[in-house]
């Protein structure tokens, strides 16, 4: 089937309630050889009604003024915990098991592990609290969807903005980057008044179920079976020493290429004074030729994207009303990846059609778990496998860039380099105000502006006092819906650098069959586990960011900055 011909259908709640509660019921009172059966229906049902919630949000991604599914995902938004109610009686269940030897041999490690998690971070007196939160980081996402900018003589959307704040006419860039500011700043009452009541929602829940603080609930309701608070700090600081010095040195070289005394923030994006690499091509030309590269690739990635295709599981282009971003998401019932992405022209497009594209394989490659809750993996292990097909598919960019392939090989690089030190400020401001929950607006900007000067030294807001004053963080989505989401962009980018080393530096035959593997097992192991399938370096092994980040250094060194 199509993905328009994907039927969704409201769940009747008090249906799925009672069925769950019959076969939960069942479960506490089986025999060993029943008991592994009953689980599987229950995994049927979970599959069935979570189904239909991710084709609901991803139709209201899409398009969030169509009636329908707006009203679909506020209920869902409502209805969303108390699904989780029903879910979190059958963990209980599974832990509290007399046949726990038999069924630890049959369901996977971290689906115990996952359910530990949930009975510490749900509970039924959190429900109307999970609920506000849903409601809150809709208004957030219609809020920047909704947004329209006039620039050019036109009504863009944020996304449709970004091919002028890349423009190699500074005046140009200066003014779109303004304008996007511009957006920002007109909305700041209401983003203020958004994020204190998510702060406000989420530290009652932390309080509600025992925890110091959201930080230490997070951790759980993150599922770091691996880390802890500690080691991310320990690893900030290895950012900070091994990887900041290398940024400054490239934003230093991409001073000179520009020409400029001193790089304005609205400079950063500029990579080349002849402009940035740019995908040749429409969109449709653009699918065609990732088709084309998937299918050389390799069978598996040649077979996932042509039942991609074929199936209509991308919408790419923005539009108005769609959400900004990218992502993809699962829907178990039919064992159908989605990506979702907002084209613009940029080089962007080809590094989501890549990120995404990774994600989907992944969980393309591991629909063969019967446990919806490990299908996919935690979150940093997920970021691997799209972060590393970024670098897997560089042999094919000339498809889409032909003759500034270079150019766009070594943006890529570098900007995945400098994305680093921006990740884990995001990070950190996080960690920062929710152990301080009590926080102002304007001490919370204080925060951010104070710890982006630290990791971001090079931004320089002296032309804009609107982001001067700490307001870069609007515009990053994950910090109001998805908290402590990205810490684990960076862990994962170091270990997506080390497969670019291995494939590319060492020429290591055996990097692609390590990659598949851990596609494979999606999430039935844990973070550390991943990696040393992956016969890789965790993040937080000492000396892991000297030797990967040396590497790229010398690599870049080799580039002259004229010939691009």
């Amino acid at each position: 089937m199509k993905f328009s011909q994907f039927v969704y259908e409201r769940p009747d709640y008090e249906a799925v309630k009672l069925d769950m509660a019959n076969h939960v019921k069942a479960l506490k009172m089986a025999k060993a050889n029943d008991v592994v059966g009953i689980a599987e229906e229950i995994n049927r049902i979970h599959s069935q009604f979570s189904s239909m919630e991710v084709l609901g949000m991803i139709r209201h991604s899409i398009d969030t003024s169509n009636e329908f599914y707006s009203q679909e995902n506020d209920y869902w938004n409502e209805y969303g915990p108390l699904y989780e109610e029903l879910l979190n009686d059958y963990y209980q269940t599974m832990l509290a098991s007399p046949h726990q030897e038999l069924l630890r041999t049959i369901f996977p490690k971290t689906f115990f592990l996952m359910a530990e998690n949930k009975a510490q971070t749900f509970s039924p007196k959190i429900i109307e609290l999970l609920q506000r939160e849903n409601q809150l980081v809709s208004e957030y996402d219609k809020l920047i969807a909704s947004a329209v900018v006039e620039f050019d003589g036109k009504q863009l959307t944020l996304p449709q903005l970004g091919p002028y704040r890349e423009h190699e006419n500074r005046q140009v860039r200066q003014q779109a980057t303004l304008a996007h500011s511009v957006y920002f700043a007109s909305q700041e009452v209401v983003i203020d008044r958004l994020f204190d009541q998510l702060v406000e929602v989420r530290t009652k829940m932390a309080q509600a179920l025992g925890f110091k603080d959201y930080v230490e609930m997070s951790y759980r309701l993150m599922n770091r079976f691996d880390y802890n608070r500690e080691m991310v700090e320990v690893y900030r600081q290895e950012i900070l020493n091994q990887v900041v010095p290398l940024t400054q040195k490239l934003y230093e070289r991409q001073r000179n290429r520009l020409g400029v005394s001193k790089l304005a923030h609205y400079d950063l994006p500029l990579e080349y004074l002849t402009g940035n690499a740019i995908p040749k091509g429409t969109p449709t030309e653009i699918v065609n030729k990732g088709l084309q590269m998937y299918q050389e690739l390799s069978p598996e990635t040649g077979e996932f994207m042509t039942t991609m295709v074929e199936g209509e599981l991308l919408d790419l282009l923005s539009k108005p009303g769609k959400q900004s971003g990218g992502y993809c998401d699962y829907i178990p019932k039919d064992q159908a990846p989605f990506i979702f992405a907002n084209f613009n022209g940029t080089s962007g497009d080809i590094d989501v059609l890549t990120h995404e594209a990774g994600h989907a394989f992944q969980v393309y490659q591991s629909r063969w778990i019967q446990q919806p809750e490990c299908v996919f993996p935690t979150y940093e292990s997920c970021e691997i496998h799209s972060m590393s097909m970024e670098f897997f598919t560089w042999p094919w960019m000339h498809l889409f860039f032909e003759e500034q392939t270079a150019k766009y090989q070594f943006s890529h690089l570098a900007g995945a380099v400098k994305f680093l030190p921006y990740g884990v400020l995001v990070d950190h401001f996080q960690h920062e105000i929710y152990a301080q929950p009590n926080l102002t607006p304007a001490e919370r900007k204080d925060v951010w502006r104070n710890l982006e000067k630290i990791y971001c030294p090079e931004r320089d807001y002296s032309d804009d006092p609107f982001l001067e004053k700490g307001t870069y963080w609007f515009r990053q989505g994950h910090i109001f819906a998805s908290p402590f989401y990205y810490i684990d962009y960076t862990l994962a980018q170091v270990c997506a650098f080390q497969f670019w080393k291995r494939n590319h530096v060492d020429k290591d035959l055996q990097a692609w069959s390590d990659y598949l593997a851990i596609c494979q097992i999606g999430g039935t192991k844990t973070f550390l586990e991943i990696i040393e399938v992956a016969k890789l370096v965790s993040p937080f092994e000492k000396g892991a960011l000297t030797q990967v980040m040396s590497a790229i250094d010398g690599y870049l060194s080799t580039i002259d900055d004229s010939y691009l």
